[in-house]
């Protein structure tokens, strides 16, 4: 049970938003540029970012509703659940090896990051700027994962609800003029 009144029908991080909508809209303008903006990184490539942070930070909200936009934006499964089994071992290239462990280091302190990881990932091919910005979502997802556990928020154990999700976060994470009352059930 979330320990403040949030709308039932918005579980996760999307009732924290709409509680506190001028909060909200610089939360999604820079999720929006980070996930969905101009990057040499696939938008895969972020959100599988955003999940390894999420599943080391044992938000189960943001690991499911991540894992399931990977899977969507891949068309399978299997690679989200090798990469959070070992990432070391999972079907990804090199590159995406070694942003992740940046992305793992972040996630235990920013002071966790070695020059070591940094040269690592550049020899594997990461720019500047994929590292900057690898950093930055593992940073902000760290402040999510904070967010959504930190206040108990609804966490539905319905995989079909987060492939729902899924479907409108691969769109983008601005939000709906319309809101969110379409959400509510009759």
């Amino acid at each position: 049970m979330p320990y403040i009144p949030l709308e039932e029908h918005l579980p996760g991080i999307t009732g924290l938003l709409e509680y506190r909508k001028e909060t909200a809209a610089p939360i999604r303008d820079l999720t929006q540029l980070l996930l969905r903006g101009e990057s040499t990184l696939t938008e895969a490539e972020r959100e599988i970012i955003a999940t390894v942070v999420s599943n080391r930070n044992a938000c189960k909200f943001c690991t499911a509703a991540h894992s399931a936009t990977v899977n969507l934006l891949l068309g399978e499964c299997e690679t989200m659940d090798k990469i959070k089994e070992n990432s070391n071992l999972a079907p990804i290239t090199e590159k995406l090896k070694a942003l992740l462990e940046i992305a793992g280091q972040v996630q235990i302190s920013g002071k966790a990051v070695q020059f070591s990881n940094i040269e690592k990932a550049k020899k594997a091919g990461a720019s500047d700027r994929e590292i900057h910005d690898t950093v930055l979502i593992a940073s902000l997802f760290c402040m999510y994962n904070r967010y959504v556990d930190g206040l108990a928020t609804i966490t539905p154990v319905n995989p079909e609800f987060y492939q729902t999700l899924a479907s409108r976060i691969s769109k983008g994470y601005m939000r709906s003029p319309e809101g969110y009352d379409h959400l509510r059930k009759s």
